[in-house]
């Protein structure tokens, strides 16, 4: 197995990670979502921090400038727009703007040095689109009100956000992974404020609660930020960016096994197009034709 292979398998983990957000969400309790994302955006960023000091790794975090407007900018700077589009526009709508960003990156990839952006990664990207839309809006139709255009624009500005975060990272591929320790610590600083001007202060209850935002801090808004760093900057990009269309079928069906939704045939088409399309946008890959990592 190749470097790039392995990196790209290390990678997906993250769409796994991804997909039990709903789950654990759920299970967190009604936390408001600045909240929730200091909480466990400070859980992530604490127990990675004390690794680092423990390895003997810290100097990792220091970075020039421009690494740390990147990470910070990526991280709290998507989950902000994204926070803000929910607040402004009816969320059905703005959650499937903000899923524009597995095709912006995929299209983005062609601009970066060594990929080429070929037809069937365009293909199988535009399919998991497909996939997304009809999970999120539940096979429905919906309407665009001009009322919401902020909302949309700010969905929008969640997408790109995150799109240009994942290419400009593979630019700075000599930058440590471990460097997103300190941009999980400065997300959960920024939500504070953030925080405390938009939303009322709601505790978890009980121990499940707890647990919940632990593992939340601990795995998909903690190590998923690891090995998604890791799979842009070394893995194969457009397959992750196609094969990101997993994380919202995962998360429905799982939601599903959790008895907080029920199977239906929108579901079932869903799952049929974003396999389908993640499994053509990785042709290069099943192939095994895989090219040096840049």
């Amino acid at each position: 197995m190749s470097q790039r292979t392995r990196a790209t398998l290390i990678g997906l983990t993250a769409i796994l990670m991804w997909a039990a957000l709903g789950v654990m969400t759920a299970a967190a309790g009604r936390l408001p979502a600045f909240q929730m994302n200091a909480m466990a955006f400070g859980v992530s960023g604490a127990v990675a921090t004390l690794w680092l000091a423990a390895s003997g790794r810290l100097a990792a975090l220091r970075q020039p400038p421009k690494v740390w407007v990147l990470g910070v900018f990526g991280l709290f700077g998507f989950h902000a727009f994204y926070f803000t589009s929910l607040r402004l526009a009816p969320p059905v709508e703005a959650n499937l703007v903000n899923y524009l960003w597995p095709l912006l990156i995929v299209v983005f990839s062609g601009l970066l040095p060594g990929e080429r952006l070929k037809l069937h990664h365009v293909a199988g990207a535009l399919l998991g689109l497909l996939g997304a839309g009809v999970i999120v809006t539940r096979g429905q139709s919906f309407h665009v009100d001009p009322a919401h255009v902020a909302g949309y624009l700010a969905a929008i500005g969640s997408a790109v956000t995150w799109a240009a975060y994942s290419i400009l990272s593979r630019r700075l591929g000599a930058v440590p992974t471990a460097t997103v320790a300190g941009f999980c610590l400065a997300t959960a600083a920024l939500s504070v404020p953030c925080h405390l001007a938009f939303e009322e202060t709601v505790w978890p209850e009980g121990a499940l609660q707890w647990a919940a935002v632990f593992g939340l801090g601990l795995f998909p808004v903690g190590l998923a930020f690891f090995v998604w760093d890791h799979g842009v900057k070394r893995g194969d990009i457009q397959v992750l960016g196609a094969a990101s269309y997993l994380s919202p079928l995962i998360s429905t069906l799982l939601l599903i096994l959790a008895g907080w939704g029920t199977f239906t045939a929108p579901v079932g088409f869903a799952a049929i197009a974003i396999t389908l399309g993640a499994a053509i946008a990785s042709m290069d890959l099943l192939r095994r034709r895989d090219s040096p990592p840049v």
